[in-house]
């Protein structure tokens, strides 16, 4: 990797705020996502940039991007592929889906019935797909980028537990504030400038940048804090399920990756801290459980948790 990684990620972040107006959080936690080598939730109503979001990280690199529209009639073979029989050599050879690319946007996720969710689950956590015995790798790197609408709307099914467990980051978009929203309006004027965005990074770049995040330093004290809001979790009378071992495991790599986004090769308390939220807030299942509704108040559960956990010094 010829230039530092330092610059390789500012000229990533910068590439996506070109068309991403008025979101640097949300771009910087994608790009945490991409440098841990994980998966992202995008939720919020419909039409406040979440696929444009998707759109921008794929066109920022030089690698394999498919759009997954989820629909309700869509089937797991759609996503993973299927087997086809070959009138020539008598066998049946493996189509592969639309899931083997360096990028996927599934776009409206959880308007797929709960089945084809879970076609995902695998290619998420392994980076494999199993068909008819037989394991087909996906490519490096590889990661998904899902959007989906509140599932108070119409038409849509809660993503699963074991589903949302995959996603290292959940990430609320909102409104954009006015002045953004009038940019936004003068920018369009001519088209989509997501359209024009072209790579700034190639495939190997990432794939180092990756490696990179696993070598920056994490101190006992860090580890301790890391799993001390973990298990705050697992004993607050107001949740049912606490985050899981995954969990803790996303939420040390994300807060490898935050330290590395910004520039330092060593893990601080406050980078743990502000990623709570959005590492551990799908994770978590609260008493008398009910779809819907709940993002705010485990998020305010979350953030109510960790204020109260003593930070190493």
């Amino acid at each position: 990797m010829s230039d530092a990684p330092t610059d390789l990620i500012a000229r990533l972040q910068q590439n996506i705020s070109r068309v991403v107006l008025g979101e640097p959080n949300a771009v910087r936690l994608a790009v945490v996502a991409l440098l841990a080598g994980e998966h992202i939730l995008l939720e919020d109503v419909p039409g406040v940039g979440k696929t444009l979001v998707g759109k921008a990280i794929a066109r920022s690199l030089a690698g394999r991007f498919h759009r997954i529209q989820f629909t309700p009639d869509l089937l797991p073979a759609d996503i993973t592929g299927s087997s086809l029989y070959n009138g020539q050599t008598h066998e049946f050879l493996f189509n592969p889906g639309p899931i083997f690319a360096n990028i996927v946007l599934a776009d409206e996720i959880n308007r797929a019935t709960p089945r084809t969710q879970s076609a995902l689950l695998e290619s998420m956590s392994e980076r494999q797909v199993s068909a008819d015995g037989q394991t087909h790798p996906l490519p490096r790197p590889f990661m998904v980028i899902a959007t989906q609408n509140p599932v108070e709307f119409e038409g849509t099914y809660p993503l699963p537990e074991s589903q949302l467990d995959r996603f290292l980051l959940r990430i609320p978009l909102g409104y954009p504030a006015r002045e953004v929203e009038l940019e936004v309006l003068a920018t369009h004027r001519d088209g989509e400038p997501v359209d024009s965005l072209g790579p700034v990074l190639d495939c190997e770049q990432v794939m180092a940048l990756q490696a990179a995040v696993r070598q920056v330093a994490v101190e006992r004290s860090i580890d301790e804090y890391l799993l001390d809001i973990v298990q705050a979790t697992r004993q607050c009378d107001e949740l049912h399920v606490g985050v899981s071992t995954r969990g803790a495991l996303a939420f040390y790599r994300a807060a490898q990756a935050v330290a590395l986004v910004a520039g330092r090769q060593y893990v601080v308390p406050d980078d743990v801290k502000q990623l709570a939220v959005p590492v551990l807030a799908h994770r978590v299942i609260p008493r008398g459980y009910l779809h819907g509704g709940q993002r705010e108040t485990l998020e305010s559960l979350i953030e109510q948790l960790v204020d109260r956990i003593p930070v190493p010094g």
